[in-house]
């Protein structure tokens, strides 16, 4: 999906990746051939089972990296809900808003539908409170879809990828 934070993506430390596709012929991918954009890759249309990948890291001191990693992390801990089971990020960012941010003026920070519920410390993510299911994170998530468009004509798109039947 090319998952980032803090202006990095993975596209940016992706070397190379080794797969095979499902006529079980083995393949080596440049970063190059990944096709990758926001929160998308080849990965995303082709199947393939991604067997290795080769990281291309900078080098650094090893105070500085320790130093920035509980920089993030201290971050985290006060701008995300890592304290609720979540699947991370829900919603992408617009090409002209923030999705969070559109969320939180229509007033739907800490909706909920069931036990799934937009956080109340970060609106781009779909908590669990304790006893969500699929179902109640499906609801939720076509409730603030629907409450945002008709607010701000605005389509927000998902995230997170969903498997299986809906």
């Amino acid at each position: 999906m090319n998952a980032g934070a803090h202006g990095k993506e993975m596209k940016d430390i992706v070397k190379k990746v080794n797969v095979i596709d499902y006529q079980g012929n083995e393949k080596q991918l440049e970063n190059k051939d990944l096709q990758f954009e926001y929160r998308s890759s080849i990965f995303k249309t082709k199947q393939y089972i991604i067997t290795e990948v080769t990281l291309e890291l900078e080098k650094g001191k090893k105070d500085e990296i320790k130093a920035k990693m509980d920089e993030y992390m201290t971050y985290r801990k006060e701008k995300q809900p890592i304290e609720y089971p979540s699947a991370g990020s829900t919603f992408k960012r617009g090409s002209d808003f923030i999705t969070a941010q559109l969320i939180d003026e229509a007033g739907l920070k800490g909706y909920s539908v069931g036990g799934a519920q937009i956080s109340t410390k970060h609106s781009g993510f779909i908590i669990n409170t304790g006893n969500a299911t699929a179902k109640d994170v499906l609801e939720l998530v076509e409730q603030i879809k629907t409450k945002i468009y008709e607010k701000y004509q605005k389509e927000i798109k998902l995230e997170i990828e969903i498997l299986g039947e809906k």
